[in-house]
């Protein structure tokens, strides 16, 4: 049998197979030479003291022990063309694993997405980033894959207590991710290689008999005696089904507003909402590894910081080593920001939302709006920042001392977000509590990271797509909505994840409780 170790490393040996060989001999006493394999199970960065190590987790096997390849296979897929159908809404992570889900349970998904696939979605982008223009449907939050496929692909999650990790990382490595993403601590797939997992997503499902509509917006849903029947598009077709998991994502305002017409159950949901700041990546490095260059063996640091502020969490989110600030702003007339990396990590600047948790009682100037109050002061914001820096998608800035300060800063330089930015004194971007908690944030942020603090630091908001300014309910065993038979709120717009694998983990779990309810046994 191998032998399983835990052992503390330098860089420099983690990353040369002959070197950790050679160490995990020394460990179990015996020469080099009757080390056949070893397999590392897990990594991750020690950078608590002055020398950085490496911790694994390591499978030994010995010259007379056999090793075999893991090989990740997918799932038997079988044909569900005939087979009775369930709606999707949404083809982001919640989405199109809700469909896989659904394959493997004989249904049939029909995924209805409002934007456009992988490929298409590029001249949007590109349009939103050169020429400031937002087409509504297809941006960096709505397409094929969801907002995470061109923001970063981090696959970190707290919520193992949510649902089956593992899985969700073996089928990412089924259809085309790096293994690294099961050993990695804090694994990533890079925006420039998700793509095309997604895509080969899609076709699998439209392979087995699965639909994936495209271009599709849902503007309607057909209910019937508080059940379920169908949707109507935005070009008047019907499309039936009993069954409908709505995987719409956290920016779909349009949905929120549609379920709060027909007066189906929705509630405000308290969200965080702060800035994106962006360092050089070198001054995050020397801070984080406490070394002048960090060398050819460690990766971009990353930083986590948490500081409670007059009684309110301010903390990183979505932290950006290696990577760029995008516009992700899903309609024209507001600015919103968030931050990706490429799979190499290997920009020159990092950056990091950094977000105040929010109270229902801040959304009280909104009241009118009911359960849309938190959505409509999020949109106050962004508008107010679209204004503020000139009513195109540049974006309001400021360095981050001179911010504290409550200072206009004199010149902003060129940062990684490309349609540009205008100098701006950020308290008037935000509400007097908000901006007061930030500064004095900031300042304990310095005290807590040493260098953190700096006006090489530029700040760009807002940052206010955390997560979903609504929630809608759902019955907590059979998973559909309290008030309409059939409808499954799910994923991150439901206020039910919070990422890549968490709303992946949840459009599974709405695809087993429908399976469930129709009485047919998971395979």
């Amino acid at each position: 049998m191998p032998q399983e170790l835990q052992l503390q490393v330098s860089p420099e040996i983690a990353a040369n197979e002959s070197l950790l060989n050679e160490h995990v001999a020394q460990l179990v006493r015996v020469s080099t030479k009757l080390v056949h394999k070893v397999v590392i199970l897990k990594r991750s960065i020690d950078a608590r003291q002055k020398a950085v190590k490496v911790n694994l987790k390591v499978s030994v096997y010995l010259i007379d022990e056999k090793y075999t390849a893991q090989k990740i296979e997918l799932p038997n897929y079988e044909n569900v063309s005939n087979k009775q159908e369930v709606i999707i809404v949404g083809a982001g992570p919640a989405g199109l694993f809700a469909a896989l889900q659904l394959i493997e349970l004989g249904l049939k998904p029909i995924v209805i997405e409002r934007g456009k696939d992988v490929r298409g979605r590029r001249r949007d982008l590109k349009a939103i980033n050169v020429d400031h223009v937002v087409n509504e449907d297809s941006n960096y939050c709505f397409g094929e894959g969801g907002a995470g496929t061109y923001s970063d692909g981090k696959l970190y999650t707290r919520s193992k207590k949510r649902g089956d990790v593992d899985r969700i990382l073996q089928l990412l490595v089924g259809f085309g991710a790096t293994p690294d993403i099961l050993v990695e601590a804090h694994p990533h797939i890079g925006t420039n290689k998700l793509p095309q997992i997604i895509q080969d997503i899609r076709e699998k499902i439209i392979e087995c008999g699965g639909k994936v509509l495209f271009e599709t917006r849902v503007t309607d849903f057909v209910i019937k005696n508080n059940e379920m029947q169908g949707v109507v598009t935005q070009n008047g077709d019907t499309i039936s089904a009993s069954k409908l998991i709505l995987a719409t994502g956290h920016s779909a305002r349009d949905i929120f507003e549609l379920l709060d017409r027909k007066k189906i159950f929705i509630e405000a949901k308290p969200f965080a909402l702060g800035v994106r700041a962006e360092h050089p990546q070198e001054l995050i490095d020397r801070i984080q590894y406490s070394c002048d260059f960090r060398g050819d063996y460690l990766p971009p640091a990353p930083y986590s910081i948490v500081k409670q502020v007059n009684g309110r969490g301010m903390y990183s989110f979505c932290m950006c080593p290696g990577g760029v600030i995008a516009p992700c702003a899903t309609s024209p007339g507001e600015v919103v920001t968030n931050g990706w990396s490429p799979s190499k990590r290997d920009q020159a600047t990092a950056n990091s939302g950094i977000v105040v948790e929010l109270k229902l009682e801040d959304f009280k100037p909104f009241a009118k709006f009911g359960a849309l109050s938190g959505m409509e002061f999020q949109k106050s914001i962004e508008q107010k920042a679209w204004h503020l820096a000139g009513e195109t998608q540049k974006v309001p800035a400021q360095r981050m001392i001179d911010f504290t300060q409550n200072k206009v800063s004199a010149s902003i330089p060129k940062t990684s977000y490309v349609p540009g930015t205008t100098s701006v004194e950020m308290g008037q971007v935000f509400p007097d509590f908000l901006t007061q908690i930030m500064r004095e944030g900031f300042i304990e942020f310095g005290k807590a990271i040493r260098g953190y603090m700096t006006n090489d630091a530029i700040l760009h908001a807002p940052e206010s797509r955390t997560s979903s300014p609504v929630r809608i309910p759902r019955d907590n065993e059979t998973l559909d909505h309290p008030q309409i038979k059939g409808l499954y709120p799910c994923g991150e717009g439901a206020g039910f994840a919070g990422g890549i694998i968490s709303a992946a983990i949840d459009g599974e779990k709405c695809a087993l409780k429908i399976a469930e309810s129709l009485k047919i046994s998971s395979l």
